[in-house]
């Protein structure tokens, strides 16, 4: 799959607190007007439109100011309720850099993007680095300590990549803190971020717990 597949005009879901990555999956309850006129027109061309966080300091509630990458994905499950809601999965793609806000008639934004700085998201590497033991006991231990239910033996059936990106996206981060992951260009930078955040967070829950 290559850049020239991907519409650079894309219809945005801002969903806050809602990292969505490459090679993850995102289940959705689309109940708004304004998202299930977009997941109906998606659904009568590609199926695929992007997700991006809105800014934590936003002041305009209905249009908020966005961050500049998010990711792109694809329906690949979709079920209306009797109540008019969807409920839909979304299957990550690539992420992009916003350029520019659209023009549009809809009640849903649309954003001119690009994909560039992100075609390595892209490749299938079933990548393995020496810290991917060290990264998960951290992962382990973290979820633990605020008793975040997970399913380890099927999350570390996952390719490493895919397995680091469904941690950033499920974990009780900062909408700031994934917001630096998801712009984290490489594996590398990302294990970086992700092991300073949850560093941090271990460390503030040690530090609470003997205060108290």
């Amino acid at each position: 799959m290559f850049k020239n597949n991907f519409p650079n005009k894309i219809s945005i879901f801002p969903l806050s607190n809602a990292v969505f990555f490459p090679k993850t999956m995102l289940p959705l309850n689309i109940f708004e007007d304004r998202y299930i006129q977009l997941v109906k027109d998606c659904m009568k061309e590609e199926k695929m439109f992007g997700m991006v966080q809105p800014r934590y300091d936003a002041k305009n509630l209905k249009k908020p100011e966005v961050y500049k990458v998010g990711c792109l994905g694809k329906i690949i499950s979709f079920n209306e309720t009797s109540d008019k809601r969807f409920v839909i999965t979304l299957s990550g793609i690539i992420r992009f850099k916003i350029k520019e806000e659209l023009e549009n008639e809809k009640l849903y934004r649309k954003f001119n993007v690009d994909y560039s700085d992100f075609l390595k998201d892209l490749e299938n590497k079933n990548l393995k680095t020496d810290s991917e033991n060290n990264i998960f006991k951290k992962i382990k231990i973290f979820f633990e300590k605020v008793n975040y239910a997970v399913e380890y033996n099927e999350l570390i059936k996952l390719e490493f990549e895919q397995l680091i990106n469904t941690v950033c996206m499920i974990s009780p981060f900062s909408i700031k803190e994934k917001q630096r992951l998801i712009e984290c260009v490489n594996i590398n930078d990302k294990l970086k971020a992700l092991d300073e955040i949850i560093s941090a967070s271990i460390f503030d829950l040690e530090e609470h717990k003997t205060i108290q």
